[in-house]
């Protein structure tokens, strides 16, 4: 899987920098100039890192590094300051605010690559999800792309399972729209958003007893699904 690596900076030179030697070793890159714009994209499909810079126009790194750390669902993104402030208080700072690492302007794009890969790999699960995954009844098994639920076979398409299969690898954990059309349909589908609504929804009319009332895969409003480890709690 390619790494997603989103940079906020209003260098126009740095980012071209930036996204050309990245590309070249097989990330993808998206850049934003403004903070509050980049901000608002971090919280609708978030990435493997953050290349944050310090002197922003609108609002500055340290600011969206506190409010990232302040949110749930970001407050383990990776995050590597760039910025030509090279003091030691402000490295400090950077650091103590939540920062994985501090870039100082001009830097090397082979060493910046480095220290990302450093990151991502321990960032990385040491395990590989299951052939088998079983979670309260409902059993998948990659091999031969079955699924059954409390023992009953159920008819999915390839693309159906790919997408159960991939929440169900990652229990509990919410993902955006854009971030499933990234994981499951791949950047090169013309599709939209919504087509991740209508299969989830052609999911809970296979798997679910009562599709409006999922025990399995839930809506978290605003972000995204999920695949529910444990049973749904009474409200």
């Amino acid at each position: 899987m390619r790494h997603r690596i989103i940079i906020i900076e209003d260098e126009a030179d740095i980012v071209e920098m930036v996204r050309y030697n990245f590309r070249k070793e097989g990330f993808e890159i998206e850049s934003f100039s403004r903070g509050r714009e980049g901000l608002e994209r971090l919280r609708r499909n978030p990435p493997d890192l953050l290349l944050l810079d310090i002197m922003l126009p609108d609002e500055d790194g340290f600011s969206i590094c506190r409010q990232l750390r302040a949110d749930p669902r970001l407050k383990e993104l990776p995050v590597i300051f760039l910025t030509a402030r090279g003091e030691e208080i402000d490295r400090i700072v950077g650091l103590e605010i939540g920062a994985d690492d501090y870039v100082v302007k001009p830097f090397s794009p082979r060493e910046l690559i480095a220290r990302v890969r450093a990151i991502l790999r321990r960032r990385v699960r040491p395990v590989e999800p299951a052939d088998v995954i079983e979670i309260r009844g409902l059993r998948l098994d990659a091999r031969t792309q079955e699924v059954t639920v409390r023992g009953n076979p159920v008819e999915l398409s390839p693309l159906e399972f790919k997408l159960l299969h991939f929440l169900a690898s990652h229990p509990r954990q919410v993902f955006s729209r854009e971030r499933l059309l990234d994981e499951v349909w791949g950047r090169d589908y013309a599709v939209t958003p919504r087509t991740v609504d209508v299969h989830i929804r052609r999911l809970r009319e296979k798997i679910e007893a009562q599709p409006d009332n999922p025990e399995y895969i839930g809506t978290v409003r605003g972000a995204g699904y999920r695949l529910l480890a444990e049973a749904p709690q009474e409200v």
